[in-house]
């Protein structure tokens, strides 16, 4: 994607296209652009992996057809070469500022994630992080976008093992069947993931954009490109025509597609198209000759952008995040995005002229390059220490965290940790006591679920018992983690008045017959078909209560609300005859739209009052199911709100318990503070007790 030729070894070669450096120019700008002021995705990453995937894999036909070999082991090294130094060095940047201006309780993420991104797997990283709900929101990881780094890499690995085996099969035959051979496998490959992609954009949207599964078809349109470039032939009109069209979808695409929601699946075919038609336009022909539009992208302009992509990618994006993050906005604003751009541009030139090329020179070369040879070695020896450093402090780290693991806290003192009861209006005798569970321990104090498997992340209907398993009666406890989080208070209440918990849990899904939630970012039918069987199994079993939440946070707006899909729920429980105990749900925390972690403020000079949120922000002045609750016979709201809010305010901590583990889910430890108030609830609603 961002590999750049060399300016000592391809200023003279006449068939080196300009147009394209151009094309990567105009992409990266497009990327940063969008990035930066419309928070969006351009396509301009998707045509970085059609650009990647043509020169990777042209410059390996070149290195077949000179020696009838690929030399993997040399190629892959030349390519880190090119890649790793200026990698290293943002990441030493990214590193020292998160040490000095991000709370400590960062920095265990931000060390996984320089792992993940150095050995090319952190869009898996990303992608386990979008499924699970104990892991940090990776929207606001100063790494985030070097997921398609990642799936460069893999590529590039794979590629070169595919030309290996392919010039070695093919040993003596004409150069026509060989590509021919080569050809046929790269387009079945890519057949193959662009089906894939097209049922993971429909299925799990989340997953699928970082599935390096699903991006390959991209990598292996341009390779399939590079095979075949020797045989198309256009006419200049056509060439025109497929010029135009492609700039302009290049321009158009970021507007017209918001494509985190669609690639790259089958609306990828925009981009990529746009790509391919730019290369095949200028394909063959000298830069006097070409269309208009690639005569455009050759200018020296689009050029200087494109030999600046590389670092300017890298660069734009931590400094994107960390200026939000210590501003606490959701986007920088005009001046502020100026500032951005500037300081990513200059930094990226200062690392292109200091860094990459010379580090890119040869020694032997009769070019004139940046700096002397006795420079390009102090450059190269810098970049070894800080990778060496960057390596080191970030397995250190991650050594030390796993030598020293949370252990949430069991069962604390009701004297020392009060925690709900303190809210409930009664005096409570509260003793000095230091908070629990820490910040270090909230992330891994979470409800057994979680620790036992009974909550699940794929399409299996689990099914659990908690509570008295011997009891007759039994209440259900269906739906996503925000269900999930009570269980602490249920267990508790279940021994104590016997009744069974019969959990059915699936991550980040609250039940649903929609297969794209008002409330979802991206589709998810496999929510849709979980929550289906659910109903089926609930019918069967015929719990005496279904107790799920009835509210849910506005997206885009202060307060909560019912979204339309939960009524949609209660229509089809009614129709079983179920009854069903729906709970407002938990108040979030979260400034101008912004989620923010509790551990994360509290280890950020923090307190328990400036890290929570005024009560009006998160939650309407009265509990919005019991208005549309009135329709259904069968649905009985209650609310919980005042035993994890003041009046005015919900704080992070009350009662020395830490009510959040994270943005918006209940500590066990709080959890089970509230199991007398829920029980008095309870009780009152199923007149068990």
């Amino acid at each position: 994607m961002f590999t750049q030729t060399s300016t000592v070894t391809r200023r003279s070669d006449a068939t080196h296209r300009h147009d394209l450096d151009g094309l990567r120019g105009v992409a990266i700008a497009l990327v940063v652009g969008f990035h930066i002021w419309m928070g969006r995705v351009s396509g301009g990453v998707d045509i970085f992996l059609v650009l990647s995937g043509f020169f990777f894999t042209g410059m390996l036909l070149r290195r077949v057809d000179a020696s009838d070999r690929v030399a993997v082991w040399q190629t892959l090294r030349r390519t880190a070469r090119r890649l790793l130094p200026t990698l290293m060095v943002v990441h030493a940047a990214v590193i020292a500022g998160t040490v000095f201006a991000r709370p400590y309780t960062q920095w265990g993420d931000i060390s996984a994630q320089t792992l993940a991104s150095v050995f090319y797997y952190q869009n898996w990283y990303l992608a386990h992080a979008e499924l699970s709900y104990a892991a940090a929101d990776p929207s606001v990881s100063p790494l985030q976008h070097l997921w398609s780094m990642a799936i460069q890499g893999q590529f590039y690995l794979a590629m070169a093992l595919l030309a290996g085996a392919w010039a070695w099969l093919s040993r003596g035959r004409g150069p026509g069947p060989r590509r021919v051979s080569l050809l046929l496998v790269i387009t079945a490959l890519g057949a193959v993931s662009f089906w894939y992609a097209a049922q993971g954009s429909g299925r799990h949207q989340a997953w699928n954009y970082y599935d390096s599964g699903a991006r390959a078809w991209e990598l292996l349109v341009g390779a399939a490109l590079a095979v075949a470039l020797p045989w198309i032939r256009l006419s200049m009109p056509i060439r025109v025509l497929a010029a135009a069209l492609g700039a302009v979808a290049v321009l158009s695409c970021g507007l017209l597609i918001d494509g985190a929601d669609v690639f790259p699946g089958p609306a990828a075919l925009f981009p990529v198209g746009a790509a391919v038609a730019l290369i095949l336009a200028g394909a063959g022909l000298g830069p006097g000759e070409q269309p208009w539009p690639n005569r455009l992208l050759a200018s020296r302009a689009c050029v200087e952008l494109g030999n600046l992509a590389y670092a300017l990618y890298l660069w734009h994006w931590p400094l994107l995040i960390f200026y939000l993050v210590e501003n606490g906005k959701a986007t920088p604003g005009p001046g502020g995005g100026l500032l951005i751009l500037a300081c990513s541009v200059i930094l990226a030139v200062l690392t292109q002229r200091m860094v990459e090329s010379p580090l890119r020179a040869r020694a032997n070369s009769d070019v004139k390059t940046e700096g002397s040879p006795r420079y390009r070695r102090a450059v190269g020896v810098t970049v070894v220490v800080t990778g060496v450093a960057v390596l080191a402090g970030a397995v250190g780290w991650q050594m030390m965290l796993r030598a020293n693991p949370a252990h949430p806290p069991q069962a604390l003192d009701a004297l020392s940790y009060p925690g709900a009861a303190t809210l409930l209006g009664d005096s409570v005798e509260q003793k000095a006591a230091a908070m629990r569970p820490t910040v270090f321990e909230a992330e891994a104090d979470a409800p057994a679920p979680t620790y036992d498997g009974c909550i699940t992340p794929n399409r299996e209907v689990r099914v659990c018992t908690y509570g008295d398993p011997d009891a007759a009666r039994a209440i259900a406890v269906v739906g996503g983690s925000h269900s999930e989080h009570w269980l602490p208070a249920f267990e508790m209440l279940g021994s104590e008045h016997g009744f069974r918990v019969v959990t059915y849990l699936k991550e980040g899904c609250p039940l649903t017959l929609s297969d794209q939630p008002s409330y979802a970012e991206f589709p998810f039918p496999e929510c849709r078909e979980w929550t289906e069987e659910v109903l089926d199994r609930l019918a069967e079993t015929r719990p005496e209560w279904v107790f799920a939440p009835g509210t849910r946070y506005r997206m885009h707006a202060d307060g909560d609300e019912v979204p339309p899909e939960f009524l949609d729920i209660w229509t089809a429980l009614s129709d079983r005859g179920l009854r069903v105990l729906a709970i407002r749900d938990t108040p979030r925390l979260r400034r101008d739209g912004i989620m923010y972690r509790a551990i994360d403020c509290l280890a950020h000079r923090g307190t328990p009052f400036s890290c929570g949120v005024e009560r009006t922000t998160a939650l309407d002045p009265q509990n919005p199911a019991e208005q549309p609750a009135s329709a259904y016979p069968n649905v009985f709201p209650f609310d919980l709100s005042d035993s994890i809010c003041r009046p005015d305010r919900c704080r992070v901590v009350e009662g020395n318990i830490l009510i959040y583990r994270d943005e918006h889910h209940l500590t066990a430890s709080y959890s089970r503070s509230l199991a007398p108030e829920l029980g008095r609830q309870l009780g009152a609603l199923t007149q068990w007790w």
